[in-house]
Parts: structure tokens; sequence; C-alpha cells
């Protein structure tokens, strides 16, 4: 291990890989640290899905839909055994505030910010086909549409990306914690703990990708100026015994309008998510009971033999970060924020945090963290280009 890098990263989910990943392809030296293990937090319990982002068309955020569908496609082709094409099931109900026209007309601009590529088609699925939907309630049921978005073991994903960054010539520490940093003229000089020892290393330029604990890394950065108001937002799943073949379902909860997926997963059926403001400790995280009985409701109303059938085997649960604001959590903004020390040309970042972030958008991510501290980087010879480099299952 060297005593000083061109990139330090601290976290260990899919953000802090794919920045590792980023960073060697462009020739730099590059440390990741993690303090666990990789993807020990939200990158190991997200939804498990490669999408653009449907709902978000509500928010207009337009850019954010086209980016992810875009990365999407390129996934599809650079991880074909991590990333697969699913059908997805959108039921519409007599009291689904989401009407048909409104569903359509979402789909058909879906398909539009996916350059209507042949991934992106959709259809309206005729009353014939109802019953082999796995069980799915008819009654009341007004219209059911089709299209197509990715599913992936998102732990595994994570793996893949490190160890193409591996290969690329990072290095990874893990256990490794980050105690303190100090900015200094030309970066920072990172204080860490690795395997119980006390270990120094400088960096032009820290990268911090700790998802939740983002701000508690921030504040082990003395004099560090700048931080983001954020609020913390835990996600539950629940996986049940298997009802779930077809497809994945794309359901609205009649109460208060949320969307929830119910899909196959691993031969059970994973259910989620909630949104839930969370104020405690995120090393504590867990599902709460409400959230698990809140699922378990919204999977009898829309598949009523699985009163009978189903039994909840696990639950977990992570949080997002997204930023502090007034309102519900589910219309809030998803896009990432790169928070850095200074912006200036001829006083560029020491410190760059990432807030917020997507599984799906992790190498877009990665491309925008290298370009802004791209002027604090000595010049390096590309060794690679993540748009071409094949992920394969760790």
């Amino acid at each position: 291990m060297s005593d000083s890098y061109d990139v330090v990263v601290v976290g260990g989910g899919i953000n802090g890989v794919g920045v590792a990943q980023a960073a060697a392809a462009a020739g730099h030296s590059v440390l990741l640290l993690e303090k666990t293990a990789l993807a020990a937090g939200t990158s190991s319990k997200s939804s498990k899905l490669i999408h653009g982002g449907l709902r978000y068309l509500e928010s207009y955020e337009f850019s954010l839909v086209h980016e992810g569908l875009d990365e999407r496609a390129l996934l599809l082709r650079l991880a074909p055994d991590l990333v697969e094409l699913k059908p997805f099931y959108i039921p519409v109900f007599a009291n689904t505030r989401r009407r048909p026209w409104l569903v359509r007309a979402g789909l058909t601009l879906y398909a539009v910010l996916g350059r209507l590529r042949r991934q992106v088609r959709f259809r309206k699925v005729p009353r014939s086909e109802w019953g082999r939907l796995d069980g799915l309630l008819t009654e009341n049921l007004d219209a059911v549409f089709q299209y197509y978005d990715a599913q992936t073991d998102d732990a595994a994903l994570t793996a893949a990306v490190m160890n193409s960054a591996l290969e690329l010539g990072a290095e990874l520490a893990v256990p490794a914690e980050m105690v303190s940093a100090r900015l200094v003229a030309g970066g920072c000089v990172v204080n860490f703990v690795e395997d119980g020892r006390e270990r120094t290393c400088e960096a032009r330029v820290l990268v911090n990708t700790a998802g939740p604990w983002v701000n508690r890394v921030a504040d082990r950065i003395d004099s560090l100026p700048r931080r983001r108001d954020i609020e913390l937002v835990q996600g539950t799943h629940i996986v049940v015994s298997g009802i779930v073949e077809r497809g994945l379902y794309y359901v609205e909860v009649p109460r208060d309008g949320r969307a929830v997926f119910v899909m196959p997963w691993k031969g059970k059926t994973l259910v989620g998510t909630t949104e839930t403001r969370f104020r405690g400790d995120p090393d504590q995280v867990q599902p709460l009971r409400a959230e698990k009985n809140y699922l378990l409701r919204v999977l009898h109303r829309h598949f009523p033999r699985c009163r009978d059938q189903c039994e909840v085997l696990d639950a977990f649960a992570g949080l997002r970060v997204l930023p502090a604001g007034v309102g519900h959590a589910f219309h809030r903004s998803r896009e990432t924020v790169l928070e850095s020390d200074r912006d200036s040309d001829r006083d560029p970042p020491r410190v760059l945090s990432v807030y917020g972030g997507k599984l799906t958008g992790y190498r877009a991510t990665a491309a925008k963290v290298i370009s802004r501290i791209a002027g604090a980087l000595p010049r390096r010879e590309r060794v690679a280009d993540t748009r071409r480099l094949r992920l394969s299952p760790p």
C-alpha cells in the first residue's frame, strides 16, 4: 500500500466502487476505504432494479429518466450475466389514481426518453391474458399495461464493479475506517484504521461516497467549509414465499398513491418499498413492524391468494439520502448532488461529497465526479473507458 494517491474514496457502496473504477480507468492511483464490507449498506438493500424511474416523470425529472434509460441500455450490454430485462405489469383498478390514459401517456414518454429502443416498448395486455398474471386481482380491474425494465443482484453488481477497478490498478482496504482528514494545499492527509492498525496517506482528492454516513464522514474532515443538509429516508422490503413468476408488478397503494413493486427474487417474492423518515443511527436501521404490515396489506390486496399461501421469510431496510425539505419524501428530487470544498479553476476541489445516487446511474455519477475533480488531478494516460468495460459476476 502506498502513502500517496491521486484519489482516496470513502465508502464501498455502488457509488464508491463506481468512482474507484472511473478514476482507475482514467489512469489515476486510487485507494477505496470501506469500514465493514462492500455493499454492506444501501447498495445491498435496494429494490434490485436497473431502471429509468418511470415514476420520476410525475415530478418532471426528465433528464434523470433519460440518463437512467441510457445507463440501463449500457448495463444490459456490459453485464448480461448481472442485469436482465424483465416484463413489468401495471394494473389499473377502478380506484387507481393514475388512470389508463395517464399510464399510457407516461409509458409513451418513457419510450421517447429511452430513444424508442426495442427495450422500451410497451403494450396494453388484453383481458384474455389477465388470468395468467400470477393470481392478480381482477375485480374492478380496468386495464393492465406491460413494459420492460431490468433487474439485478445489487451486491453482486457492486462486487463486479470493484473487481473491475482492482483489475485497473485500484486498491481496496476493508475493513478500513477513515477516522479523520486534514485539508492541505495540495489535497488531504487522510487518517484511517485498517484491521486495527492506524495508517496515514495523502490524497490529491478525497471523494466521500459514504451514503447515509456522508455527513458523518464530512464532519471528520478538519476545516471542511461545506456540507449539505439532508434527510435520511428508510425503505423496507419484505421477502415472502414465491407467488410471482410471470414478471414484476408495479402497483399503486390506494391509501396514499405510492407505487410498490412485487417481484420474483431468487425463487421467492420481494415486495417494496416504504418511505419512512429516519432520525437514528444508520448502523442500527431495521424494518419497522408498521412497514412490514403496510407491505403485506399491499400484497394481500393485489394478490388475494397470498393471504393463505404466503409466509414472510425475511425483511430488510436501507436508507436513501434525500435533500432536506418539506413535503412527502416520495415527491422529493432523486437527483444526485456533488458538493465540493471549492470550485474555481484556480482552486480545484480537495474534497467532493456525493449526496444521493441511484443504483442504475452509478457509472454516470462516477463520470461526473471525475470530470468535477479533474482540475485537481495530474495528467495521466487513460487506460480504459467505463462505457466499454465488461462486468462479470464475482
